[in-house]
């Protein structure tokens, strides 16, 4: 009723990101509708949650059955769209922040996200995620190859210049 046809999990959790910023009540928006929203989004999470596009575009079922939840997700964006000023992004299987996190830094600790030095961006990387390439790419490379949708929180009315560029 509200997303429309997401053939991956990244792509449900966009959209997710998208309808949060538009139907939350803390963003002017009906109570009602996000709950119906947020209740769209479990029942289709349970359908796509093993189903992922690889750096080439193409879909694919994960080998290992995901052990994320729903509620994990949506709780950690009601959560950031409270946050003043933040950027809200998803590239790949990554959940990235940027703008306005210095005054927000505790909350993004606790909420288990990590902080890259070299990309000046704090990351939520998938369960059990663990590094086995020694590349180190730039944001920018990561949005260029996964791709990227940015919600911005409120108080976030400027792209920064890094977002541009992608």
């Amino acid at each position: 009723m509200y997303f429309t046809n997401p053939q991956t999990l990244e792509d449900l959790k966009q959209q997710y990101r998208a309808l949060a910023l538009k139907h939350h009540p803390d963003k002017g928006g009906d109570t009602a509708i996000m709950q119906a929203v947020s209740a769209e989004y479990e029942q289709l999470f349970e359908r796509l949650k093993d189903t992922h596009r690889n750096k080439d575009g193409q879909i694919y079922t994960a080998s290992a059955p995901s052990d994320e939840t729903a509620a994990e997700f949506v709780a950690i964006i009601n959560i950031l769209m409270k946050l003043d000023g933040l950027i809200i992004e998803i590239c790949g299987r990554f959940l990235w922040l940027t703008g306005n996190t210095k005054t927000h830094r505790n909350t993004i600790k606790g909420l288990s996200f990590r902080w890259s030095h070299n990309k000046r961006a704090w990351y939520m990387p998938p369960k059990g995620y663990r590094k086995i390439s020694r590349t180190d790419w730039t944001l920018a490379d990561i949005r260029h190859r996964f791709g990227s949708d940015a919600v911005f929180s409120q108080g976030a009315d400027k792209i920064t210049d890094d977002l541009v560029a992608a």
